[in-house]
């Protein structure tokens, strides 16, 4: 008799290297990002050296933010052979899901010194009323 181990993850862990492989081929790199949440605003900010503004490509839709871009790998002729290459060159894709406090008509962006800063304004509170009942 032949006994097999049981492993109950094994097909959620194949599953997740699967997604894994699938993103790295679509996307070549993701540039590094931070997200600063302050009282009116929030602030996602992106490392995207070597990339020009009209490379990128931010939209919203459906309380998603999507940045995406491309940084162009350099040609070096014909005569030059790369000995190391360290810098990753393509698309990116990062996605951010918006909080319900967004207001994503005002949202804005601005690239300077390869940092990709994108500002999300709060929408104003909406404070609690009270309301009188009268006599008819």
């Amino acid at each position: 008799m032949r006994l097999t181990r049981f492993e109950p993850f094994r097909f959620a862990d194949a599953l997740q290297a699967d997604v894994q492989r699938r993103e790295a081929r679509r996307t070549a790199w993701q540039p590094a990002a931070d997200i600063v949440e302050y009282a009116d605003a929030y602030l996602v900010r992106l490392d995207v050296p070597g990339v020009s503004k009209d490379a990128i490509d931010i939209e919203t839709d459906k309380g998603l933010l999507s940045i995406s871009g491309e940084r162009p790998a350099y040609d070096d002729g014909e005569d030059a052979r790369l000995t190391r290459s360290e810098r990753l060159a393509g698309k990116f894709v990062r996605r951010f899901t918006l909080p319900d406090s967004a207001d994503v008509e005002q949202i804005r962006a601005q690239a300077r010194e390869g940092i990709l800063e994108v500002r999300i304004p709060k929408l104003a509170e909406v404070q609690p009323r009270k309301i009188s009942v009268e006599a008819a």
